[in-house]
């Protein structure tokens, strides 16, 4: 008679069969997550030309999703803390694809973005559960790569989403895109449902407000915890800015690119799928304040790159950005997880709150910059956001010491 075999007491090891299991349906579910929340940053061009609004009113459709999971992330994973990881996951992602194939067959702009708020809500569960329940289930040695293997879903998601929807647009309406996108993320959320191990070391918790009130302020009187928040809020702030913004560049002359070059130019997301995997390795190895400054180090000097008009170069660095911002969120957050040893998911979800609210609150913003000042405009406001990123990783570096 055939006999499972239970992970080791301090978690799985890579080579496990249940290590397998859990960084492929994570990898999906990072996949399902970011298809649902960014195929809408591909067809922003065609909402402000659909409901005549600007490029800063259209990033609302991205803005209005990252900030309610922001405001949803903390309650997701007191809910989590309860009632199981991996059935929070299930519901979060399950629901997200239910909107996700009504939402594109509104009527009118503003209730588009009240959906994609809706939407936000719903996704809410998946990445605040799934950090934490890495951190439990994986052994502590083999945590930077298993949440590299996460974060790599992530950016597989976010590509698939932009350049089946661009694909979609070229052939079809932005309604048909997003109705597309839609489809593709249900896909990957019944690989995720399929393939998801139960928790070995998940033990419930009694919720309430002042338990978890209690827990995040603990998290907020940790200097390191803090550092890491702002820098999750400084680069996804970065990040969702230029990739808002950049078919808005590419469209336009000099360039004058088709939608579908635009959309395969989405593809650089590959980079990240790369460097973010390789990122939580190497941290394992080097220490995560080497390898988060020289990620963000790279992405600053690929966004210097896209100032350029010689459209080699900028797609070179647009490569570099991609590159150097995936590989300092695997190593950023997961630092967050090791750091925190109790209250693992409110740790995990105030470092996602702060990333969403970076890419909410920042990411509207760069649409004014580039409005009033163009493509440079919108290049020096994230350069100065990620100067601050360097700041905070230097004082991680030389002003608190790192544990072994």
């Amino acid at each position: 008679m055939a006999q499972t075999t239970a992970p080791a007491p301090a978690g799985y090891r890579r080579g496990d069969a249940g290590y397998r299991r859990i960084t492929l349906s994570l990898f999906a579910a990072g996949m399902t997550t970011f298809v649902a929340m960014y195929a809408a940053q591909a067809v922003l061009p065609a909402l402000s030309d659909a409901f005549d609004v600007s490029p800063a009113g259209s990033a609302l459709a991205v803005s209005a999703t990252t900030g309610m999971l922001a405001l949803a992330i903390i309650p997701a994973s007191a809910l989590s803390e309860r009632f199981g990881r991996t059935r929070v996951m299930v519901t979060s992602a399950l629901l997200t694809a239910a909107v996700g194939i009504v939402l594109p067959w509104v009527g009118s702009f503003g209730l588009l973005v009240a959906l994609r708020g809706v939407q936000g809500i719903a996704l809410a569960g998946v990445p605040a559960t799934a950090m934490a329940y890495l951190a439990e289930e994986v052994h502590a040695q083999d945590l930077g790569a298993a949440m590299g293997r996460y974060i790599a879903g992530t950016t597989v998601g976010g590509l698939a989403g932009r350049v089946v929807a661009s694909l979609t647009l070229d052939l079809s309406t932005w309604r048909w895109a997003l109705e597309v996108a839609a489809l593709v993320s249900l896909a990957f959320t019944l690989v995720f449902v399929r393939f998801a191990p139960p928790s070995v070391y998940f033990r419930p918790q009694p919720i309430g407000v002042r338990r978890t009130a209690r827990a995040v302020a603990g998290h907020l009187r940790n200097p390191r915890l803090l550092a890491l928040f702002g820098t999750a809020f400084l680069l996804m702030g970065g990040f969702v800015s230029i990739y808002n913004l950049l078919g808005y560049r590419l469209l336009a002359r000099p360039f004058s690119l088709s939608q579908t070059v635009v959309g395969l130019v989405f593809l650089m997301y590959l980079s990240g799928t790369v460097s973010s995997a390789a990122a939580g390795r190497l941290s394992d190895r080097f220490g995560r304040a080497a390898v988060l400054l020289t990620s963000e180090v790279v992405a600053l000097i690929g966004l210097l790159l896209t100032w350029v008009t010689a459209l080699p170069l900028v797609l070179i660095g647009v490569l570099l950005f991609t590159a150097g911002f995936f590989a300092a969120h695997a190593v950023a957050s997961g630092w967050v997880s090791r750091i925190a040893h109790d209250h693992r998911a409110e740790a995990s979800s105030l470092y996602l709150f702060a990333y969403y609210a970076g890419s909410s609150v920042l990411g509207a913003a760069a649409g004014l910059a580039y409005s009033a000042y163009g493509w440079s405009g919108a290049v020096a406001y994230i350069g100065v956001i990620f100067l601050l990123a360097l700041t905070v990783v230097g004082w991680l570096r030389h002003g608190v010491r790192e544990p072994a």
